[in-house]
């Protein structure tokens, strides 16, 4: 394969995770959160806090709504358990000694599919017919995506084959698998290894596992992991990727990857440096949509995200903002993951100009437009108190691209105010209120 198809490939990778028009998505009623317990869909009334995304559904939504890499300037940081290393020394790949044992740390959009593609398909053997790379992912509809990358990295390489272990995928038994790379979510993956006899594990080379954070918020596929992995040769390689690097994650992958070379790269810092912060006093939620109102009628705002507690909130308040004649986009968390995705991108392309959200939308969303970023309602944990990392990601919305943003904050009681104060004294910025009624004090902020 030439090189510069493989360079073509790599820059292609986000085209490829853009198609989604294969994908079945289905959400499920009833699912462990992050610590097991399960919730039910039962009460529309959710906050903020319980609004927060499981961990597969946002990596999904980050999947579809990205076109093109993260632009982050941190270095990298490479762990080494071995002082002897040759990564401390070496002056080309060739000195690397490689395949080597691997555990990857990066935020979303840094190139971790491409990157894992890539070793795959550098140690497949398109003549032998039997999987040489198993690659595992947490669910259904991120194995899909990964898979669309391989198919679209691996286009210059035809007699290249994928097979997808996923529900749904049935195959007779006693049958071998011949393609060369399988990806798949543990439990099916554990079944044609070991039950079904599909797959012969003593013949893997390169054993990924993609979305380690992700993989061990679900239950039983950490389990289903590591028996998977205990099948596979001394001499696999074993790659493991992960957006965060919690204690829970680090574990974990202590138990998958033997003697690993570890490469972390800090996620892009977000700051307040170039955000004007405001807060407005209001008695109740009526006068909250006044105060927004007159902010609308006072200045320009490009496009603008409002944020609010609830879904009932969210609901009611684009109902207000489209019949004052605003191009309004709400996306909450009963939508699909496909729903949100869409309604993203359209906000992105222009075609809405406010998005009213509750919190699924904090994290990960670049629109350059954005100018000013509302908290209808202050961010708080389930306990009632100030949520600063919320906050931040929220109002990080704006002043993007080194441009100067705007975010303001309504304040609707005595508690409101706390929280307000807490969050200042966190972040160690003053807020200055703003008079929403004062048509020249509100023009001033904007300039």
């Amino acid at each position: 394969m030439a090189t510069d198809s493989w360079a073509l490939a790599v820059d292609e990778q986000e085209a490829a995770v853009k198609s989604i028009s294969n994908l079945q998505i289905k959400e499920e009623k009833v699912k462990p959160d992050t610590n097991g317990v399960i919730k039910t869909n039962a009460t529309a009334e959710k906050t903020d806090e319980e609004e927060k995304e499981d961990r597969a559904a946002q990596s999904l939504l980050n999947k579809l709504i990205r076109n093109n890499l993260v632009d982050n300037t941190n270095q990298v940081e490479v762990l080494q358990r071995d002082p002897k290393s040759p990564l401390y020394s070496v002056k080309s790949f060739e000195e690397l000694r490689l395949p080597q044992n691997l555990i990857a740390q990066s935020q979303s959009g840094t190139g971790k599919t491409a990157a894992f593609v890539l070793a795959m398909l550098s140690r497949v053997e398109p003549a032998e017919r039997y999987p040489q790379c198993l690659c595992l992912s947490p669910t259904y509809e991120l194995a899909l995506q990964t898979g669309k990358v391989i198919e679209q990295m691996g286009r210059f390489h035809p007699e290249l084959k994928l097979a997808y272990a996923v529900r749904g995928n049935k195959l007779e038994r006693g049958q071998k698998i011949s393609e060369h790379i399988v990806i798949g979510t543990p439990g099916t993956v554990l079944d044609w290894c070991a039950k079904l006899k599909f797959i012969d594990p003593k013949k893997i080379k390169v054993f990924v596992l993609d979305e380690a954070d992700v993989m061990i918020a679900t239950q039983g596929h950490q389990d289903q992991s590591i028996r998977i992995q205990r099948m596979l040769p001394r001499n696999c390689q074993m790659l493991l990727f992960s957006a965060t690097f919690e204690d829970s994650v680090w574990k974990f992958a202590q138990k998958v990857v033997p003697d690993p070379n570890i490469i972390k790269l800090k996620r892009e810092e977000e700051t307040l440096d170039t955000i004007k912060q405001y807060y407005v006093l209001c008695n109740n939620r009526d006068e909250k949509f006044q105060a927004l109102c007159n902010l609308y009628g006072a200045i320009t705002i490009a496009q603008a995200m409002i944020f609010c507690h609830t879904r009932k909130t969210a609901s009611w308040l684009a109902a207000e903002l489209s019949k004052e004649g605003h191009q309004v986009a709400l996306l909450s968390g009963e939508m699909m993951v496909e729903q949100r995705a869409a309604v993203i991108e359209r906000f992105r392309e222009g075609k809405e100009k406010v998005l009213v959200t509750t919190n699924v939308c904090a994290r990960g969303i670049d629109v350059e437009q954005v100018s000013v970023v509302i908290n209808f309602d202050l961010p708080v944990d389930k306990d009632g108190n100030p949520d600063n990392e919320t906050y931040l990601h929220r109002i990080g919305r704006t002043g993007r691209f080194g441009k100067r943003g705007l975010a303001v904050n309504m304040v609707d009681s005595k508690h409101s105010m706390n929280i307000l104060n807490r969050i200042q004294e966190h972040f160690n910025k003053k807020i200055e209120r703003l008079d929403t009624d004062d048509l020249d004090e509100i023009e001033k902020i904007a300039n």
